[in-house]
């Protein structure tokens, strides 16, 4: 009598266990809902905050306002750009506040600018690439916020900041160039930075995602020592 394959039924369950690994990985992008009585990571992120606000660092291109956009929705705070607010303070767009005042005032007017806003946290704060060397600065953003780098590789700064074209610091005859001087310059201060995260060419979600896991584990309670 010849064998009959396997139900439908069981078949079905060998396809379900065979895509579960996969599933799950999904479900983390797809910002799967806390379990009962769990309490969601966001919460948890903004309760362990409390007037402090959340600072991304990092060069131009890193995505410091896209992802600090849609990190700020994810925590219901407010998001500031602080470019766009010197530009306002200033009535100026940052290549002329350059190309008028030099980059020493423009330094200036950022420092006072961030400060402004920290002390008007908690939100989430994206910096210009420079704003996180001066000295005055983090500390400022040491003791009123949390600051995370976001890190990305030169060909992937590069590729998001040609479709831009307001970076007075770019308009080099070897953009390529000026971005690794930038990066060689700038790294050892960013590592400074209370975290790490890597902004790499996927969907700005996920990078969001693994901000606020970032956060959650640099937040949290801290681990008890063995007896």
């Amino acid at each position: 009598m010849p064998q009959r394959g396997p139900r439908p039924a069981a078949r079905f369950q060998s396809l379900a266990n065979a895509l579960r690994p996969r599933l799950d990985t999904m479900s983390v992008a797809m910002n799967e809902p806390a379990a009962p009585g769990e309490e969601p990571i966001e919460a948890r992120i903004r309760r362990a905050l409390g007037a402090r606000s959340i600072v991304l660092v990092g060069l131009m291109g890193a995505g410091k306002s896209t992802v600090g956009r849609r990190l700020a929705q994810r925590l219901g705070l407010i998001f500031k750009d602080a470019d766009i607010e010197i530009e306002a303070a200033a009535g100026l767009t940052i290549p002329d506040i350059f190309a008028i005042y030099g980059e020493p005032s423009f330094r200036d007017g950022e420092e006072r600018v961030i400060a402004r806003l920290l002390r008007a946290g908690p939100m989430v704060l994206a910096t210009g690439g420079g704003a996180f060397m001066r000295d005055s600065t983090r500390g400022r953003i040491a003791e009123l916020g949390v600051s995370i780098w976001l890190k990305a590789e030169l060909d992937v700064l590069m590729r998001r900041v040609r479709k831009r074209g307001n970076r007075p610091l770019l308009e080099t005859e070897d953009p390529e160039a000026t971005m690794r001087t930038l990066m060689e310059a700038r790294h050892p201060v960013y590592e400074e930075a209370e975290i790490v995260v890597l902004s790499r060419d996927v969907a700005h979600d996920r990078v969001v995602q693994d901000v606020l896991e970032a956060l959650d584990a640099h937040l949290g309670p801290p681990a008890v020592a063995a007896q």
